[in-house]
């Protein structure tokens, strides 16, 4: 059974509204999937939003739980972490390197662009070697701070935006978007 974790930063919006969906719409569709999420910066405990709680309502997605700080454990539990942003995916690895090979963004996991995942996987590289020459006391060159800035202007978007303090309407649009994300990981699941 594939275990899944979603990953916003306070746990209470996009991740449980994700958690929530795949849970119900794998089940619809019999895969076993086993599914969980957590805040990169929340407490345990906090209520999931109203607005949230109210999208997934009107959508018969049940909604129960509490938000859970990001650890170790969770890290270590999942098969495949999925994140809501770029930034949620990069403070992931500074505090979890061993994770590298089983975090993505959700929009990132289903795209079907070879070209902008090609460049993703150069530009994580430069990450990490710019992480490691930080350490070292080292910058990157020109050259490799010119090509990261190329590819960070280059690549598409794969944030699902924060509707944190927004109406329900735009809750409605991230759960729409969240929803169409989940159809293609779905059907991507049911391939491997």
């Amino acid at each position: 059974m594939k275990r899944i974790l979603f990953v916003c930063t306070g746990n209470t919006c996009r991740s449980p509204m994700a958690e929530a969906m795949l849970r119900e719409m794998a089940n619809k569709r019999g895969l076993q999937l086993e599914v969980r999420s957590a805040g990169v910066s929340t407490m345990d405990g906090l209520p999931v939003s109203t607005h949230a709680q109210t999208v997934l309502r009107n959508r018969n997605y049940p909604c129960s739980g509490s938000s859970m700080a990001l650890d170790g454990g969770a890290i270590g539990w999942a098969d495949l972490i999925l994140t809501m942003t770029t930034g949620h995916k990069r403070n992931l690895l500074q505090r979890f390197p061993q994770a590298v090979d089983k975090v993505y963004t959700l929009v990132e996991y289903v795209a079907n662009d070879e070209s902008a995942l090609t460049d993703i996987a150069e530009l994580e590289t430069l990450y990490s070697e710019w992480q490691m020459k930080q350490a070292l006391g080292q910058q990157l060159d020109g050259k490799e701070r010119g090509r990261l800035l190329e590819l960070e202007r280059r690549i598409p978007s794969f944030d699902i935006a924060d509707p944190f303090g927004g109406s329900i309407q735009v809750y409605e649009r991230s759960a729409n978007e969240i929803e169409q994300m989940l159809l293609r990981l779905l059907d991507k699941l049911a391939e491997t």
